[in-house]
């Protein structure tokens, strides 16, 4: 008896899924897609995306916003800090509603605790 093997379009056709595939969602009934709001699946879109260096950063903000400052140090020879001068070179700014700067401060917070469980305490 030979064995015969389905095309792809039969395979999805008959609802059965075609080896090494894992099998397709069921559809939720109204009833259950009222009972449990579906969350929304995040599409991440990097295609216009910049990467930028800073190793400074400030912080200040109004009813309404707040607002990221980051920057670079420009001092690199000891002799620019005897001056009593400090430049800095602001390259970045990023106005946040205070609700996604509370949720950045969170994630930060969970980042850097990785971090530091991974690579030792990080002294300021």
């Amino acid at each position: 008896m030979a064995k015969t093997s389905k095309t792809k379009a039969e395979t999805e056709a008959s609802g059965i899924p075609a080896a090494g595939q894992a099998p397709a969602a069921t559809a939720a009934t109204p009833a259950q897609a009222a009972a449990s709001p579906a969350k929304p699946q995040v599409q991440w879109d990097d295609a216009q995306m910049r990467t930028a260096y800073a190793n400074v950063c400030n912080v200040f903000g109004s009813r309404e916003e707040i607002t990221l400052l980051f920057g670079t140090n420009q001092v690199w020879q000891p002799g620019q800090l005897q001056a009593g001068e400090v430049r800095v070179a602001l390259g970045e700014r990023i106005v946040l509603t205070p609700y996604t700067a509370k949720r950045l401060a969170a994630m930060l917070e969970k980042g850097l605790a990785e971090y530091e469980r991974r690579f030792g305490k990080i002294e300021l």
